[in-house]
């Protein structure tokens, strides 16, 4: 599934109060069979969203929802912005932790570090990882709890993110940043040289006509 383009995002955000939140928690290894690439959504964060034991053939519908758990509570259950603690995403390096992020409907996570092959496969799927200060993902934890909903602003054009009336700017390579506005994924950055890439092969065939 190509991403779609990340320029502004407006929407809620749900704060998950956890470090070292690993791979495994973002999506469970019993789902790990499926190589399917969307319909995770529901099985996010599982083993700490539902109070039953859930596996490929459940219906996730009828499962019990941990009430303590905040993306099953009011209004953060509509999140499309995750705040989190240092080293999001560590653990395995399972791509499917970002495909069940992005079927949520989560745009971006705010977190002071992030594992880096999570950080690869987010970018590759459209997600925008954005790393804060400790001192300023604090602050948006604080802001967050006081608010009845929590909606912030992200401009990636301009890297920054806006809550109320703070805004926190952010950095991010000049390749990924121009990847989230193109919603480009590694085949289709590679398919922008497509014109260089026949033109290549072309010369290889004139100039060694026996590999053909």
């Amino acid at each position: 599934m190509r991403p779609a383009p990340f320029v502004t995002h407006r929407g809620v955000v749900a704060p998950l109060d956890l470090a070292n939140v690993d791979t495994d928690a973002i999506f469970p290894k019993q789902y790990g069979r499926s190589i399917a690439a969307s319909g995770f959504g529901q099985i996010l964060f599982d083993n700490w969203r539902y109070l039953d034991p859930g596996d490929l053939d459940s219906d996730h519908s009828r499962r019990r929802e941990n009430p303590d758990f905040v993306l099953n509570r009011e209004p953060y259950r509509h999140a499309t912005v995750l705040l989190a603690r240092e080293n999001f995403g560590c653990g395995s390096s399972r791509e499917h932790a970002a495909w069940a992020l992005r079927d949520f409907g989560i745009r971006a996570i705010v977190a002071p570090s992030f594992a880096s092959i999570f950080a690869g496969n987010a970018l590759a799927n459209g997600l925008l990882a954005i790393a804060l200060r400790a001192s300023d993902v604090d602050a948006l934890f604080a802001w967050a709890r006081a608010q009845v909903v929590p909606e912030v602003v992200i401009d990636l054009p301009g890297q920054w993110l806006a809550a109320g009336e703070r805004r926190f700017g952010f950095d991010l390579d000049a390749r990924s940043k121009q990847s989230l506005l193109a919603g480009w994924d590694e085949i289709e950055r590679t398919l922008q040289r497509r014109d260089a890439i026949r033109a290549f092969e072309a010369r290889r065939l004139a100039e060694h006509p026996w590999l053909a």
